[in-house]
């Protein structure tokens, strides 16, 4: 009789929207009288179970409610209603390296990393070579992890967090780490814990992963279950879903195009970052923003190997004489991948006067492999040969890129093969 490892019944999961952060701050106070936040429900009512052994996936679109799942279910966050049960010990990917101090070496980190997850001492000391060979970032093991560079970082946290002996893993876009070899060190781990029978349950854009290692699929959108099946029919019916956003958003939004528009903006279609990082002398200001997909749709999904459009608008508080506009696209280590500008476009745009709007539009067919990234804008530009920064917003929002073919690395070269 099949074995029950984890049940997830009737949970859902709120959570208020401010507008302010006094509003924030009033309601927790409880000085507020009356109901100052809106209400987002991250999940509706998901039921889910899954039996020991069993690799299940999770696909959806950008703030289907994914990671708010895994997160529940790890007991990182709880639900507003709904019961959770887990039968087994979890290693959980879900933020690597959460948890490590940049003070401790790395040896440190991992005794800290076991005690929390509730091994004693003696316990961690006997899987530490497995650990330590895993990671492969040889005497920097001995440093401040500080000291490391994001690929060392996430090589030890993945290694760390593999190397403990769960009886369930929950990966969420985590196995790309690192570099070829370790990536490739990391599936083969996940393949043996397929075959010791652990518990697997795997979130990815990388719908080929899904559809090569998971014994069923489940997707959800909006929060909300819409079906769970074999792999290969949650996939179809995700890019169903997909084309059927797109044909309403379509429709729906069609008045985002015009730039007179006050009622709304480009970047209510998408979802934003709400810790955004910005800075610079306001001379100009970067005042919407969209990514836009192959069919018009405002949207932070992508499909690889399709063209999608990174717009800009601009209002200009001050003269500029030469501004330069640009974007850039980096993972979720911070590591820059891809990203341009019109200077070396070679688009030089004429100067600008004050209350002046620039509306700017970067076209190109997406490369990147399946995963997440994140967006940054900007907009420079030189004074007296001085290089000046009039406003920057540093990962103001997502770009998920959805693919059923990935191939090494960041990009796919597009390569032809012939047998002979």
């Amino acid at each position: 009789m099949e074995q029950t490892a984890i049940k997830v019944t009737q949970v859902s999961k709120i959570y208020k929207l401010y507008d302010t952060p006094t509003a924030r701050l009033k309601d927790a106070l409880g000085f507020s009288k009356k109901k100052n936040y809106r209400e987002h429900e991250a999940l509706q009512n998901i039921n889910v179970e899954i039996n020991k052994g069993e690799t299940v996936g999770i696909i959806g679109t950008n703030g289907s409610g994914k990671s708010t799942l895994l997160k529940i279910i790890t007991g990182v966050i709880g639900p507003t209603s709904g019961e959770v049960e887990v039968a087994g010990r979890i290693s959980a990917l879900l933020e690597l390296g959460a948890g490590f101090n940049m003070e401790y070496t790395g040896v440190e980190n991992v005794h800290l990393q076991g005690s929390m997850m509730g091994f004693s001492r003696e316990e961690i000391d006997q899987k530490m070579e497995a650990i330590l060979e895993f990671a492969d970032i040889g005497d920097f093991v001995y440093q401040p992890v500080k000291t490391y560079s994001s690929g060392m970082f996430m090589r030890l946290a993945f290694a760390v967090a593999i190397n403990i002996d769960p009886e369930i893993l929950i990966v969420d876009e985590a196995l790309s780490v690192g570099d070829v070899f370790f990536q490739a060190k990391c599936y083969r781990k996940f393949e043996e814990f397929k075959e010791l029978g652990k518990t697997i349950l795997f979130v990815s854009h990388d719908l080929s992963s899904i559809t090569k290692y998971c014994d069923r699929a489940m997707l959800l959108n909006k929060g909300v279950k819409v079906m769970e099946g074999t792999p290969k029919e949650a996939v179809d019916r995700f890019k169903m879903v997909l084309v059927e956003q797109e044909e309403a958003q379509r429709k729906e939004n069609t008045s985002l195009w015009n730039p007179n528009d006050t009622e709304h903006k480009w970047r209510d279609g998408l979802v934003i970052n709400p810790e955004t990082l910005e800075y610079g002398d306001k001379k100009a200001e970067i005042v919407d923003f969209a990514i836009i997909d192959k069919n018009g749709k405002f949207t932070n999904m992508i499909e690889k190997g399709q063209e999608c459009t990174i717009k800009m608008k601009v209002l200009f508080h001050q003269e500029v004489a030469e501004p330069i506009f640009a974007f850039t696209l980096k993972n979720l280590m911070g590591i820059e991948l891809t990203g341009t500008n019109t200077m070396l476009e070679k688009q030089m745009i004429e100067p600008k006067k004050k209350g002046d709007i620039q509306i700017v539009s970067f076209t190109q067919k997406v490369k990147l492999q399946g995963g997440e990234y994140l967006l940054s804008l900007g907009c420079t530009g030189y004074e007296k040969e001085e290089f000046r920064v009039h406003h920057r917003l540093y990962d103001v929002c997502s770009l998920g890129v959805i693919s059923d073919k990935n191939t090494v690395g960041y990009f796919d070269m597009e390569s032809t093969v012939e047998v002979e």
